[in-house]
């Protein structure tokens, strides 16, 4: 049974038949995601892929003048390096942990010739992708229509959704730069959260403390990729 297998909050891997799981669990490894690692670097070869079991990897772009932007995080729902399937064996982000924890890594060599087979791997992968692409365009489309109090709401409840915790340790210049934002604007935006009673925040760590109350403040694009997890 999947709940049986090592790795089975990944989402891809549980989701594999035992025969395709078995092909590939010579090749998995656990790997401990460290908070603020960089996994990939934007235009560099992917040679591993990371499956995060209660972690959460930002994939970032940065802008000419150095500013780094969130496009999209990766939890248990998903991996790392899928573009590289699909292009050059590159990653057109830079990937960095955001939330520290558990996670599995496989060469990506190793992916890439399942990922040939056609195979369920393959399915699971382009599926995966085609939310990728819509959590990306939703992200692109909040950052440009919505306040930063929305956002940082949507972004909380997306770190909640994919580590199962209700803490996490993360500073305001880490927010900032995830929401392309200042650090005073998150500063501000917090504290509104804080006085509705939905968060509480102190020295570099925030706690969820009204889940419910989160869901009713953010706007429509938490719920927009809800469906994917």
């Amino acid at each position: 049974m999947h709940d049986a297998r090592p790795y089975s909050q990944s989402l891809i891997l549980g989701s594999l038949p035992e025969e395709d799981y078995q092909r590939l669990a010579p090749h998995l490894e656990d790997f401990e995601l460290r908070h603020a690692e960089v996994l990939y670097e934007i235009g560099a070869p992917v040679g591993y892929v990371y499956f995060p079991l209660s972690a959460m990897i930002s994939l970032v772009t940065e802008m000419l003048d150095g500013k780094i932007i969130e496009v999209g995080v990766v939890g248990h729902e998903g991996m790392t390096g899928v573009s590289a399937l699909l292009g050059e064996n590159t990653s057109p982000e830079r990937a960095i942990v955001q939330i520290a924890n558990g996670g599995v890594r496989a060469k990506f060599s190793v992916i890439q010739e399942e990922f040939k087979r056609g195979g369920h791997l393959q399915k699971l992968l382009l599926s995966y992708a085609r939310q990728l692409m819509r959590q990306v365009a939703q992200t692109a489309a909040c950052n440009a229509s919505h306040t930063s109090e929305e956002r940082l709401s949507r972004w909380l409840l997306m770190c909640h959704d994919r580590t199962n915790r209700d803490e996490f340790k993360l500073t305001q210049e880490f927010i900032a730069e995830m929401l392309g934002t200042r650090r005073a604007t998150v500063s501000l935006a917090a504290m509104v959260l804080q006085t509705g009673g939905l968060i509480r925040y102190s020295r570099g760590l925030i706690e969820v403390v009204d889940r419910a109350g989160l869901e009713k403040f953010t706007c429509e694009c938490y719920q927009a990729t809800r469906a994917f997890l």
